[in-house]
């Protein structure tokens, strides 16, 4: 089993990153996303679940994805949590069923940045982006996946996406393998990224 860690800001591409290499390796690949593990608050009022700082590594329940990461590695299923960003709280009733495979991919913006999950990845990739780039599929993305309008996620960049960035993701890419810059669209990045997946794969199976 070869462990894949894909770190970068919001919007830079990461999950594009993730998605064509699923593509490339076929039904050899399972991705975890490290937004699936943020700790519960469903104990608050919604309006202060709303003002967390989803983009501190304090918010993320680093102990239970790197228990399900280390049970996958032990040939062991999974339950990962679902997470709604609707209504910023995990879901009681519903979780996702994950098996082994031979290849893991845990994405997210602070992956890199938790010692004891970065110990478990094998191979650690840092997707770069130009800021404006970031901003523009960040506001694209809040509005139509989360519901969100323009003003609330200027605010929210500002006050937390950005300083968090400056002081936990960006400084997070000193312990990357390979850095894929210009976000999920450089695809000379990408397939030198899938063959030093297939040859890492590789030797795996050999010893």
């Amino acid at each position: 089993m070869l462990i894949i860690g894909i770190a970068g800001g919001s919007g830079s591409g990461k999950t594009t990153v993730a998605r064509k290499i699923t593509e490339k390796m076929h039904d050899h690949v399972v991705v975890i996303s490290q937004d699936s593990y943020y700790k519960d608050q469903s104990h608050l009022p919604l309006a202060e679940r709303q003002a967390l700082n989803f983009d501190h590594p304090n918010a993320i329940d680093w102990d239970l994805l790197v228990q399900n990461l280390r049970a996958l590695k032990n040939d062991q299923e999974v339950e990962q949590p679902v997470y709604s960003y609707i209504t910023c709280s995990r879901s009681t009733t519903e979780t996702v069923h994950i098996s082994p495979a031979p290849i893991i991919i845990v994405e997210g913006i602070l992956i890199l940045s938790c010692k004891e999950l970065v110990d478990e990845l094998d191979i650690k990739v840092f997707v770069d982006a130009d800021d404006d780039d970031r901003l523009m599929r960040v506001i694209a993305r809040d509005i139509r996946e989360r519901g969100k309008d323009v003003e609330w996620v200027m605010d929210r960049y500002t006050k937390t996406v950005k300083p968090m960035y400056l002081q936990f993701i960006e400084p997070s890419k000193r312990v990357a393998d390979i850095i894929v810059p210009q976000g999920g669209h450089n695809r000379v990045a990408i397939q030198i990224l899938t063959a030093t997946i297939k040859h890492a794969l590789k030797e795996k199976e050999e010893e």
